[in-house]
This record gives C-alpha cells, sequence and structure tokens, in this order.
C-alpha cells in the first residue's frame, strides 16, 4: 500500500500558551492532513522533557510530556479560567517555544487545576492508576523527590533514596503524597487528551507514526527504580555509556551519555521491561519508528567518565532474538527501523530478518562521485523514504549549503532550473521522493512550507537552541494542500479527500 505523511513534532503546533499542544489546532492540523490526502502524522517521543528540552533525554520512558496538555481542556472542565491561563507570559514569538518561560508557567497552571479537580475521588483516575501500576508509582514519586531536591539529578540524592531502601521510600511516599498525586494526575490528563486526539485522527484515516529512542536518560525514573536492567557500579553510578564513534562529521564522535543496558538480564526476563515499554508505546502510536536501529546489532560503548567518545568499543547487541520475542507476545506491528549511517552487514541483515521498512533521506544522496544508496533509484518497496529528518537542516537551506558540484548533480538528477524560486526548490527532492517505489513517503512540514534554516529543529551533538520551531497559525493553507495533494493523487499515495467534521 502506497502511502504518505507528514513530520511534525506536536510542540511545532500552533496555538495561543508558547508550545502546540492537544488543542483544537491540533484537530484542525489534523484535518488539514486529510485535506491534502495524507495517512500519516508522524511526531517526535512524547515523553516529558529534560535538561536541554530533548524527547529523546526524557524523565521517564512510559510519561507523556505535561506542556501538551491543553489549557483550554481544563477551562471547559472548570478546573481553570480564562484568566488563569491568560495570566502567564508564554512567550512573543509565536514561531518559536521559549521553554525557560514554559517551563516557569505550565507547572504553576497545571497545580492550579489538580487543586481544584478533587481528581483523588474519580473512578477513571482510580482505574488509570492501577492500569499502570508498573511505572506509574515510580515515575510520580521521581517526579516529586527531583522536586524536594530541587531539580537535581538523582544520583545526588542521600544514600537511603538512591538506593530505594524501603523505609525511605515508603516514609518518602507519606511525606510526599499530595506532590505525588499532581504527578498522577498529569499523566491520567494527557492520557484523555491524548487518546481523544488520536481517536479522532484514526477516524479520519491519519495513523500516528511516533519515537521509541533506543535508550533511555540517566536521570530518569527508568534508571533510578530498575538499576539492575543497567550497567551500573555498586554506587548506582555508570560503568560506560552510549554514543557514537568518531567519523568524517565528528573527530571526537558524540558522547551521547546515556546508560548501557546489561542485556544478559533483560534476555533472562524474556526482555520483559522492553516488552513493557514497546506494548506502551503502542498504545501511543499506530506505527513505531524505532530510532537507532543499529544499536540493537553492535552498540557503541564508551568507558565512563569519558571526555568524548574516541576510545569506545563496539559490542554484540541482543540482535533478532529481541524481536523474535516481540513479534511471539505482541503479534505483527507496524515498525521502522531508523538504519541511517554506516550499516555493516550484520546490521543489514537484522533489518533483513525483522521485515521491518528502513529509512531512505534524500539529503544523503547527492554525492556524484559514488553510486549512493540513497538515490530513488536504489530504494527497495519495503522502504520509508523522507527528504529529511528532524536532525537535518530544511531541505532550502541543505540544497544552498551542499558543495556546488553536489548542488550541480542534485539539480540535474531532479531537473531543477537555475532560475528555480526559494519557494519551489524542495517541491522538487518531494515530488521524487513520492515518485520513488518506496511504499511510504514522509516530509517535514518545513520543507512542505519552504522554510529556510532558521525553522531547524534540532542539530545533533548541541545542547540549547534546540525543538523550538512552531508553525505559524494558518501557514498550512489550501494552495499549499492542494499541491501536496495533488503529487499524492498524481503518484498513487493519496486517501480520497472529504470534508471533516468539526471537533
Amino acid at each position: 500500500m502506497r502511502r504518505s505523511g507528514v513530520l511534525m513534532a506536536v510542540s511545532s503546533l500552533p496555538g495561543k500558551y508558547g508550545i502546540g499542544c492537544f488543542s483544537k489546532e491540533a484537530y484542525k492540523f489534523v484535518d488539514d492532513l486529510k485535506e491534502a490526502g495524507q495517512s500519516l502524522w508522524q511526531i517526535l517521543p512524547l515523553g516529558p522533557t529534560s535538561y536541554g528540552d530533548s524527547p529523546y533525554q526524557s524523565f521517564s520512558t512510559f510519561a507523556g510530556n505535561p506542556y501538551f496538555i491543553d489549557p483550554d481542556t481544563l477551562i471547559a472542565k472548570k478546573w481553570l479560567t480564562k484568566r488563569d491561563c491568560e495570566s502567564y507570559d508564554w512567550g512573543k514569538d509565536e514561531t518559536r517555544v521559549d521553554y525557560a518561560k514554559i517551563y516557569y508557567s505550565r507547572f504553576k497552571l497545571l497545580r492550579r487545576a489538580y487543586k481544584r479537580s478533587k481528581i483523588a475521588s474519580d473512578r477513571g483516575f482510580l482505574r488509570f492508576i492501577k492500569a499502570n501500576a508498573f511505572w506509574l508509582p515510580d515515575y510520580a514519586l521521581f517526579m516529586a523527590l527531583k522536586d524536594a531536591h530541587g531539580g537535581k539529578s538523582w544520583e545526588t540524592w542521600e544514600k537511603p533514596l538512591r538506593f530505594r531502601e524501603k523505609a525511605a521510600i515508603d516514609e518518602a511516599r507519606r511525606k510526599y503524597a499530595d506532590d505525588i498525586g499532581f504527578y498522577e494526575f498529569i499523566q491520567y490528563e494527557f492520557s484523555l487528551e491524548w487518546k481523544e486526539l488520536k481517536k479522532y485522527a484514526n477516524k479520519q484515516g491519519i495513523e500516528i507514526v511516533g519515537d521509541i529512542p533506543i535508550y533511555v536518560a540517566f536521570d530518569s525514573a527508568d534508571a533510578w527504580a530498575n538499576p539492575k536492567l543497567f550497567e551500573f557500579d555498586e554506587e548506582l553510578r555508570p560503568v560506560a555509556v552510549a554514543g557514537c564513534p568518531p567519523d568524517a562529521f565528528s573527530a571526537d564522535g558524540q558522547l551521547w551519555g546515556n546508560p548501557l543496558y546489561r542485556w544478559d538480564v533483560h534476555k533472562k526476563s524474556g526482555y520483559a521491561w522492553w516488552m513493557k515499554r514497546i506494548e506502551n508505546c503502542f498504545k501511543l502510536y499506530d506505527v513505531v519508528r524505532i530510532d537507532h536501529f543499529r544499536g540493537f546489532d553492535e552498540y557503541y560503548r564508551i568507558p565512563y567518565p569519558a571526555e568524548n567518545a574516541r576510545n569506545g568499543k563496539w559490542m554484540k547487541g541482543p540482535g533478532f532474538d529481541l524481536f523474535k520475542v516481540m513479534k511471539r507476545k505482541l503479534g505483527e506491528k507496524q515498525v521502522i527501523a531508523e538504519d541511517l549511517g554506516f550499516l555493516t552487514p550484520s546490521v543489514l541483515k537484522l533489518v533483513a530478518r525483522t521485515g521491518y521498512p528502513g529509512m531512505k533521506v534524500l539529503q544523503f544522496a547527492f554525492d556524484p562521485r559514488e553510486e549512493s544508496d540513497y538515490l530513488p533509484q536504489n530504494y527497495v518497496r519495503n522502504s520509508v523514504v523522507y527528504t529529511g529528518t528532524h536532525d537535518n537542516d530544511t531541505t532550502l537551506s541543505w540544497y544552498y549549503d551542499i558543495s556546488a558540484r553536489d548542488r550541480r548533480f542534485a539539480a540535474e538528477y531532479l531537473n531543477i532550473p537555475k532560475n528555480a524560486k526559494d519557494k519551489d526548490i524542495p517541491w522538487y527532492f518531494i515530488r521524487s521522493a513520492y515518485a520513488s517505489v518506496s511504499d511510504t513517503a514522509v516530509i517535514p512540514m518545513q520543507d512542505i512550507l519552504s522554510l529556510p534554516h532558521e525553522t531547524r529543529m534540532n542539530h545533533p551533538s548541541t545542547i540549547g537552541g534546540n525543538w523550538q520551531w512552531r508553525m505559524k497559525e494558518g501557514a498550512f493553507k489550501n494552495p499549499v494542500k492542494k499541491k501536496l495533494l495533488r503529487l499524492t493523487e498524481l503518484y498513487g499515495r493519496a486517501q480520497k479527500p472529504n470534508k471533516s467534521k468539526k471537533r
């Protein structure tokens, strides 16, 4: 089945509260996708962000981001007033997320809603807590303790709490009961709102593509509550951490700092924690893109502490064994394998054995010195083609930033005239992606809108200034939607548009 979709983070939606959320603008975006003939909306991870605001560094792999809760929905429930919501400064620039202002305002607003909700006796809330008992109590306590410790990492907490001694944990649950209730309330409200939005999207023929990062953050409820699953020493500090080796782009490599898994322990448990994690993802999403798929075949192990990633070593991962268990326990699921970068024969064999489609990125294709797997004539049907990803520059900016030689090759390959207007250049790439044999094509919203470098979502290996772009209200207008619909129809990827029911 040929299909297409759009890549845009929830945080990038327009709206009046400083960051995209599960608001009327999200429902409008679903309608826009439907009208443009799309069948997929790919988002970034939905977890609560930590230092650096990255959705790939979260306080929990199971929890949802409080920023995405819609204040207007809380007004409708009479837990907030319009005056409450307008009393905070959400930032002046509608095209950027000001995370500092969001951080210092959103939680105050949500606490006000929590106190008015009297949620503790709500039957739905109690059922939610029971259904999520395998992660929610630990997460809520973890966040309450972080607040009590001024936001400091759990490795700095007093030893009884760091080692989760029963007496200390029991006392903390009593002492911080109200804060724990607050974080449980947030997760319940997040779940309700996201389920409604996803249900609406599915009804409109739009499936949600979500990300699962291969690693979790060290400063997370996952690492604190399950230390035996990670390479920690007797003091619960990392023995080694994750990253990537030096390459042509980085002489020092990439030091991510995530804790590494003790795959032997996971295997003995039948990958129980992983199965719960993946199962949870398929409650949130219809399709799951597994980030850094290569790490399941081999992962780069960097001794801790380290200043860079030069002295790491490749180690064998769980391989197909994990996915064999997944297929047996969860059944066949829609998965995208993020198989970008240098791929060894064993990685290619693993991707082929799983049957999952890999990724093709057009921005990686245009080096005339060698035949590239990313050129469309080399694609296979079981693949997903992108013009770029959240880690790439916008296609317009990338096109002018590459060497003159590479640009000439791309222009010749795609038949881009010398006098092409900037707004048209990304569409030559979109057309090529749509025309390819790949079953699925996904295009970043920045490329559909022909936006410049300033709207880039992420610069890998940098902290600060990332994950901030927001789409202007009304930017995805009818002429753009019609242009996108025409291409999807032309290349056999479109679902038939019809008038959507408004929320």
